[in-house]
């Protein structure tokens, strides 16, 4: 694809909501996402980035760990117990462990500073792209339902039910569950699942914790015990694999 055709591609208008206390940052992440046309909002602190939030409504969020006043994670925390709006969470942390723990609260992917803009910018766009065509592939009239077990999920209205409870997903949690579900009784590399949902390949082991995390995040949710896996199951040396039990059932027009 051409510079020219991708430019036009992400011409969108997508509102991303840029939080960072480094001023420099965000002149240069709010310059260089508006010239490939987005529409960007910025924050300097954490309470400033809930306050845009609740105003402009953005798409996505671009969201720095050390901040005043409320920092990333607890900006995440917050954002998560009301909506699933995607974040991409930036931080100066060198620990693998600091920068997971963004992911652990909810964060959809996340960039070690420095970083390079060109990047984050690919990564807004492929998750952008997947939540727009995750979209437009489920608004039909057409419903469809897997039962695993005591876990129901409807993939048209992106609704998981344990028992009679909603279970909160994330978008990104939800399309993890969605894609091993669908191939259940495979198994699924974790490069492949991380090239799928987040749209680029591991150049790094520490990438690949992203899925990890996600996946132990799913289990949380959905597992009876998470570390005896009924539903979503480890492959060694592969990734995961969904495991259909016995009753399972798949019903379309549920």
């Amino acid at each position: 694809m051409s510079v020219q055709a991708q430019f036009d591609e992400k011409r969108n208008g997508e509102k991303i909501l840029v939080a960072d206390d480094e001023s420099a940052i965000r002149r240069i992440l709010k310059t260089r996402l508006s010239m490939v046309g987005y529409n960007v909002v910025v924050a300097a602190d954490g309470l400033e980035a809930l306050e845009m939030f609740e105003k402009e409504s953005p798409d996505l969020l671009v969201l720095d760990v050390m901040m005043p006043k409320l920092n990333g994670y607890g900006v995440c925390q917050e954002l998560r117990t009301k909506s699933d709006i995607p974040i991409i969470m930036l931080t100066a942390l060198g620990d693998v462990a600091d920068r997971i723990t963004g992911l652990e609260l909810g964060a959809d992917d996340y960039l070690t500073k420095p970083f390079s803009p060109k990047e984050l910018e690919a990564r807004i766009h492929a998750i952008l792209r997947r939540f727009k065509d995750t979209n437009l592939s489920h608004n039909s009239l057409s419903t469809e339902v897997i039962q695993l077990e005591a876990v129901r999920i409807d993939t048209v209205k992106r609704r998981v039910y344990k028992g009679d409870k909603v279970v909160p997903l994330t978008y990104i949690e939800f399309n993890l569950l969605e894609l091993l579900v669908k191939r259940s009784g495979t198994a699924v590399s974790r490069s492949e699942i991380l090239k799928e949902l987040w749209g680029y390949t591991p150049r790094r082991i520490a990438d690949m914790r992203v899925v990890d995390v996600h996946v132990a995040r799913l289990r949380a949710k959905i597992e009876e015990d998470q570390r005896n896996p009924e539903y979503i199951l480890t492959v060694r040396g592969v990734g995961y694999s969904a495991q259909r039990l016995p009753g399972v059932e798949e019903a379309i027009g549920a």
